[in-house]
């Protein structure tokens, strides 16, 4: 999910150098998303942590 975000951060920079604000505008919003949501699913994996199965 974190690559997906970078992904999108780099088309909201080169949308901005070009002049196409809106684009960069909803390239940078769904990274922004897309970057909140993989730490939040990061930080829960890392405190629940891999258990045995009983």
């Amino acid at each position: 999910m974190i690559y997906w975000a970078f992904i999108f951060l780099i088309i909201a920079i080169i949308a901005g150098v070009l002049g196409l604000t809106g684009i960069a505008g909803v390239a940078t919003q769904i990274a922004w998303i897309l970057f909140v949501v993989g730490l939040i699913l990061a930080v829960i994996f890392f405190i629940t942590g891999r258990r045995p199965r009983l």
